[in-house]
């Protein structure tokens, strides 16, 4: 998750809980803005939207106590629909996106304790009022994709809808890159490994001698900046959340008063401690420390990328026959060297999309021409690692509006997403003729998207 959508997301949950709060701790009499079916609309709902949307910076195509209460009550629709259909949605799953909603509130504010301190509620409470959202979404979701089910498109749908868009409606695509890279990862001397592994070890018997708590060493050294002042903590995961060196060793925990022996990722070394177990998800500490790198380490590291750059721009062998056998990257080496966008799954990167992988790539890619090889250079990776690499771009795409030659794939998506929108849309209407809706009188002034909310 990047950083400005994880403080979108806190700021959301912080906006949306704290309006409650005031309700309740103000005395504010809340009261009944609508009703759908048996269900109830509160003027406290409203509000939380309305902060909620303020925080990601929405706008709403006109009043907002009007736009919202309707929006609460399709929303209600489908909620009705879903029980009448039993709709479910996998707990694990919602606990999964609540585990990670909670994460990003408690990196936001601090701790869990500032957490609890704020809202004055237990983090069980907490937790159990962001279950109850995420879920309500989940089924929401779940029950769009139902309604909507299968819609088949093919090429001359495609056409026939952008023959027919005003030029001016027509999507602009920004600039897009396809780019090949080999990296290199720096050797580490023993005695640097050894200096890593005998400072965890020091850790682990300050805290099962009782001298310090694991969470106020993994706040002062642990390299994990998604979890360092948290105490070392992520909160509830499951297995498949973590890579297999890591999942092996905390899914083996048993007693929350030690900690485990030193190991390794991909990522550095490790101690790990149990918090508490439930089910088939953990909730652990963990303190990270990455081995230094040293300067002439990266300089053996880039004069060997230097060789390689150059002896693909002289011809010995191409960059496609390098990677497989040079590089160090798992992720591309069986590709060619050829990224994928985690974005989009394509391989096309938007320079945004690239600087999100790495800033210090997103640079050099920007001044390549198509075809050219990159001089060696330092980036770190998606791991948090220090490496030395080389790019090639492979296809540059300038910014244009799109067209079927070259976009048919985005083009598709936008005319999916309208099919999936005329067919709730539908439903919507039709829904409102056989459910009951009452609107309170001083809410009722309203230009609604759907006016069959009053009934003639």
């Amino acid at each position: 998750m990047n950083k400005l959508k994880c403080l979108r997301i806190c700021m959301c949950w912080i906006l949306l809980m704290a309006s409650v709060t005031v309700f309740g701790q103000n005395n504010v009499i809340d009261e009944v803005v609508w009703v759908v079916g048996d269900e109830a609309i509160l003027k406290s709902d409203v509000e939380a939207e309305r902060l909620n949307a303020q925080s990601e910076g929405r706008r709403f195509d006109g009043d907002p106590y009007c736009v919202i209460p309707e929006q609460l009550a399709i929303q209600k629709l489908y909620l009705h629909q879903a029980e009448i259909d039993s709709v479910e949605v996998e707990e694990q799953r919602v606990l999964s996106q609540v585990e990670s909603y909670l994460n990003d509130i408690i990196a936001s504010v601090g701790s869990k304790e500032k957490l609890e301190e704020y809202y004055n509620q237990s983090l069980r409470e907490i937790r159990e009022r962001v279950r109850e959202t995420v879920r309500t979404r989940a089924i929401v979701d779940e029950m769009k994709r139902k309604l909507i089910g299968e819609i088949k498109i093919v090429p001359a749908d495609v056409r026939r809808y952008f023959r027919n868009l005003p030029q001016d409606s027509i999507p602009f695509v920004p600039t897009q890159v396809e780019v090949q890279v080999i990296t290199f990862e720096p050797k580490i001397p023993q005695e640097e490994i050894e200096r890593v592994k005998k400072t965890l070890r020091d850790f682990t018997e300050r805290v099962e001698s009782g001298d310090i708590a694991f969470s106020t060493l993994a706040k002062m050294y642990s390299e994990d900046p998604g979890s360092a002042r948290n105490g070392g903590e992520y909160g509830f995961q499951g297995r498949g959340e973590l890579v297999p060196e890591f999942a092996n060793v905390v899914f083996n925990l048993t007693d929350p008063k030690k900690v485990s022996k030193v190991f390794e990722t991909e990522y550095g070394y490790h101690i790990a401690q149990l918090i508490e177990k439930r089910g088939d998800r953990v909730s652990y500490r963990h303190i990270l420390i990455k081995p230094r790198v040293e300067e002439k380490d990266l300089d053996v590291a880039l004069n060997r990328l230097d060789s390689i750059a150059k002896d693909i721009r002289n011809e010995k062998f191409t960059f496609d026959e390098a990677a497989p056998f040079l590089s160090h990257d798992k992720e591309t080496r069986n590709n060619h060297g050829l990224m994928a966008n985690p974005n989009t799954g394509t391989a096309r990167f938007e320079m945004q999309d690239l600087a999100q992988v790495s800033q210090e790539m997103a640079k050099v890619v920007n001044e390549l021409n198509v075809g050219e090889i990159s001089e060696p250079f330092v980036m770190v990776n998606r791991k948090g690692k220090e490496v030395c690499a080389i790019v090639k771009l492979k296809t540059r795409i300038d910014g244009h509006k799109a067209t079927i030659a070259e976009d048919y794939q985005r083009l598709k998506a936008v005319v999916m997403d309208k099919l999936s929108e005329e067919k709730l849309d539908k439903w919507i209407r039709e829904k409102q003729k056989n459910t009951y809706v009452r609107i309170n009188e001083n809410w009722v002034k309203c230009d609604f998207k759907y006016p069959g909310w009053i009934k003639k």
